[in-house]
């Protein structure tokens, strides 16, 4: 898991550290509300080298790597471009539930699978708009 990795890529480790630290500097407050049952979302953007898009879906092929009802989550999807993944998770305190899976060694680790596809450092991406059925536009 520490191999250092061709095209001057970061170790998965790094990878995770990266999107760990993107968690911690945006943690925001709490409204002091029983936030329990409110879904939030927030996707981990990430770029694919070029010519990896067809490993990306075989290792999607197989579901997650872990127990995502187990983890917290309420909806886990992926989207997959030529270029681009986006891994989109959803559930209460969804920070907190992702920086948890990131911090757990064992779940975490199966995210190395996904190190010698990706180009640079993925990124955290929140989300700033929503709108649902039902809702005023």
């Amino acid at each position: 898991m520490l191999t250092a990795l061709v095209n001057g890529l970061r170790s998965p480790r790094k990878l995770l550290s990266a999107v760990k630290a993107g968690l911690l500097a945006g943690k925001r407050g709490t409204s002091g509300t029983d936030d329990h049952d409110i879904n939030e979302r927030v996707a981990v953007v990430a770029r694919l080298l070029p010519g990896s898009r067809d490993r990306a879906a075989e290792i999607l092929a197989k579901g997650a790597p872990y127990g995502l009802a187990l983890a917290g989550f309420r909806r886990h999807n992926v989207f997959l471009a030529e270029e681009t993944v986006v891994f989109v998770f959803e559930g209460p305190g969804i920070e907190g539930l992702v920086r948890d899976l990131v911090n757990d060694p064992t779940r975490s680790a199966a995210f190395s699978v996904w190190a010698p596809l990706l180009e640079g450092t993925p990124v955290l991406a929140r989300e700033e708009f929503s709108w649902e059925a039902g809702q005023p536009q």
